[in-house]
């Protein structure tokens, strides 16, 4: 699936977006995998109440499941204004 960063999540991770194969049922899974694999994702996904996510561009909660997505995008959150 593809996995997209934005904003500082991306400049933590130092990717726009990378293809990852993985087993993880949810995206909650899935952010456990990322952070095993390097510091800078560790530092990325520290804190989850600092992220959003969406599912094939649909806003989505870390307990959601990933069968049949085919794109992950985590971000911070927005404001208006």
């Amino acid at each position: 699936m593809d996995v997209l960063y934005f904003a500082w999540v991306r400049e933590r991770i130092g990717l726009p977006r990378e293809q990852v194969e993985t087993s993880a049922a949810t995206v909650a899974d899935l952010v456990e995998e990322l952070r095993a694999r390097e510091e800078r994702y560790a530092a990325a996904f520290a804190d989850l109440s600092a992220l959003r996510v969406a599912l094939d561009q649909e806003l989505s909660e870390f307990d959601a499941p990933l069968a049949g997505v085919r794109e992950v995008a985590f971000f911070p959150p927005m404001t208006g204004g």
